[in-house]
């Protein structure tokens, strides 16, 4: 993964000369042509369409938001921390004190394993705040392709996200730039569920934190994600409201019915397009 993010700095470098909006326009209106003329496929082109977005992104359009976020509470006894470790199938967690806004250190699996061998497996004798690296905090402003080379500077792969007032606002990770280039990035942790599934009548079933880019670069979509980030976040911006299981809109040349909800938070989402 350093390996091609190593490799993604020097392709940016060479597009150094690439500044102004209408060079943007023009490279990217080149690679659509390209695409119709069959000289390159769909994946590529996106893959190029990624590389130019990064510095057009910032890092809050790119982070896991703090909702989502895994964490572990320091005061929690040792036996729970390891299940809990083991559970999530990150191999890094934030660790919070007294409050969970309060991050005091990042945990890595490396080393809490280490620690276990060091004390013949007792996890009773691990203090977790005595093993946990300091966190890294970025500004939820920073432009994405900054954060890569920051990223490749410290050799790290994980940053903790914060607003103009030092809040926890999410989390931010190499693998994430990387998605914004190549697509989602799965593994054998990940879950099987598709969150952008076609059906048979001509509708898409989308959850509802799926990010507008990928929407629009899977479905060749165009849908503003100026405004907003993800494809539930643009049904509650176009309709002015948070809307019940039930209701649908129509806007953008497409048709938003809510499927389901949790709490406040749209889960589920029926998009079909306006005949």
């Amino acid at each position: 993964m350093m390996a091609l993010a190593r490799a993604l700095r020097r392709l940016f470098e060479r597009l150094g000369f690439i500044r102004t909006q209408t060079a943007q326009e023009e490279l990217r209106g080149a690679i659509d042509q390209h695409l119709k003329e069959g000289a390159v496929f769909k994946k590529d082109r996106d893959m190029l369409g990624g590389i130019l977005d990064l510095s057009e992104l910032e890092v809050f359009d790119v982070m896991v938001h703090r909702t989502k976020m895994t964490t572990i509470d320091a005061a929690m006894p040792q036996d729970e921390i390891i299940k809990e470790v083991l559970k999530s199938g990150h191999s890094r967690m934030p660790v919070w004190k007294d409050r969970p806004d309060n991050i005091i250190g990042i945990l890595h699996v490396k080393d809490l394993f280490a620690a276990l061998l060091e004390h013949d497996g007792d996890a009773m004798k691990i203090a977790i705040e005595t093993i946990v690296k300091p966190p890294w905090f970025v500004p939820d402003t920073r432009r994405v392709s900054d954060q890569l080379a920051a990223f490749l500077r410290r050799k790290t792969h994980f940053a903790l996200v914060v607003d103009e007032y030092g809040e926890v606002m999410g989390l931010v990770t190499l693998e994430d730039v990387l998605e914004e280039i190549v697509g989602d990035i799965s593994d054998e942790h990940d879950a099987e569920r598709p969150r952008i599934r076609k059906q048979k009548d001509g509708s898409v079933i989308i959850d509802g934190a799926v990010p507008i880019r990928d929407l629009n670069r899977t479905l060749d979509w165009h849908l503003p994600d100026a405004e907003v980030t993800t494809i539930a976040g643009l049904v509650v911006h176009e309709a002015r409201m948070i809307p019940d299981t039930g209701q649908a809109f129509t806007f953008h040349g497409f048709r938003f019915e809510v499927l389901r909800k949790r709490r406040h938070q749209i889960t589920t989402i029926r998009v079909t397009p306006a005949e």
